[in-house]
């Protein structure tokens, strides 16, 4: 018996690890976030020159917001652009889109708009009628000139705003 009484908690120990790490790979499921996403409408790169800049390039952006859930639709009511400094620059919905199930919406801000800069970023809110599956969203920035390309993704990052 008291063999038995020494293994106990050591068993029990072993069986909550096994439970939790089988939940920890399950998908969360949400019915709404608000996500951070950064932009970069230039970059800055090789040396800093006489006027105390580096070269700067513009990049294009296509922000992707993927629906990875299979039956239930989901509701982007906002896409707001802000600058380096916190500015809002634009709101890109004039209206919520729905995103059928794995579909996908995209924004897409133009290499000429440089107003951003290298710290813009979006704010997207999205909401779904019931739990689903968290959307990906990702920016591909891009500047394709001749031989030269310049191509990086960046990623969407849930946020909170009752802060």
């Amino acid at each position: 018996m008291k063999l038995l009484q020494r293994f106990r908690l050591p068993a029990l120990a072993l069986l909550f690890v096994a439970t939790a790490s089988a939940h920890a790979d399950e998908p969360t499921l949400s019915k709404g976030q608000t996500l951070y996403l950064p932009i970069y409408s230039h970059l800055w790169h090789g040396d800093v020159k006489k006027g105390g800049y580096p070269l700067k390039d513009l990049v294009s952006a296509l922000v992707s917001i993927r629906n990875t859930d299979l039956k239930n639709p989901i509701r982007v009511t906002s896409a707001r652009y802000f600058d380096t400094g916190g500015k809002q620059l634009h709101e890109y919905l004039d209206t919520a889109r729905t995103i059928p199930p794995m579909g996908t919406y995209e924004l897409y801000v133009e290499r000429k708009e440089s107003a951003g800069g290298s710290g813009a970023n979006f704010v997207i809110s999205w909401e779904a009628g019931t739990p689903t599956n968290l959307p990906v969203i990702e920016a591909l920035h891009a500047d394709i000139q001749g031989h030269r390309t310049l191509t990086f993704i960046t990623t969407a990052r849930a946020i909170r705003t009752d802060n």
